[in-house]
């Protein structure tokens, strides 16, 4: 049975103590949420895919994610959601994505970093002052967030049959609406 997004959070906080990854996590649930019905999926699950994608990596950064699935298959999760965060690291569990859940997460995960990368070289340090353009300038610069996969981010919006810019735009907007939560609305004046 799927967790609801409740019992998802528990999980992520129960591994994770680093606060950079729990906004990883929440950036990637609200790209996913973003991303579900365009491929008439379930935002909910789409959302927790997201959400615990990662999730143990805080605790077993040299297991991940074998150590997530291991603990997922414990819990007795759902094999949808075991495949879908499979699906975010094929280089590292060799499942490589298929259904539009999957490819989903494989296009979003690397990308949200590169968008709170940009935002926090903006002045203000706020996500509301990045555009498409923004990221798109800061693309071709292999130094600017150098760790940044972005043959995966090109080859997921490939697969998902989504335009880089679009795919993008997409990601970018969702980040926008939890700017709070991201620690991306600014600047307090």
């Amino acid at each position: 049975m799927w967790p609801t997004r409740e019992e998802a959070y528990k999980l992520l906080k129960k591994y994770t103590k680093n606060r950079n990854l729990i906004k990883h996590a929440l950036a990637v649930e609200a790209a996913m949420r973003a991303y579900a019905p365009r491929f008439d999926g379930d935002v909910e699950k789409w959302g927790i895919v997201g959400l615990i994608h990662d999730f143990e990596y805080d605790r077993y950064p040299d297991e991940h994610p074998a150590k997530g699935t291991e603990i997922l298959r414990e819990l007795e999760m759902p094999a949808e959601l075991i495949r879908g965060v499979q699906a975010h690291a094929p280089y590292l569990t060799g499942v490589t994505p298929e259904t539009p859940l999957e490819k989903a997460i494989y296009a979003v995960d690397e990308l949200t970093g590169l968008i709170v990368a940009v935002a926090l070289v903006r002045p203000t340090r706020s996500i509301y002052d990045v555009e498409v353009s923004s990221v798109e300038k800061k693309w071709g610069s292999s130094a600017f967030a150098a760790g940044v996969k972005r043959e995966d981010i090109e080859e997921g919006a490939e697969m998902l049959g989504v335009p880089l810019p679009e795919h993008i735009g997409i990601v970018l907007a969702a980040m926008q609406g939890i700017a709070d939560a991201l620690g991306l609305a600014g600047k307090k004046s």
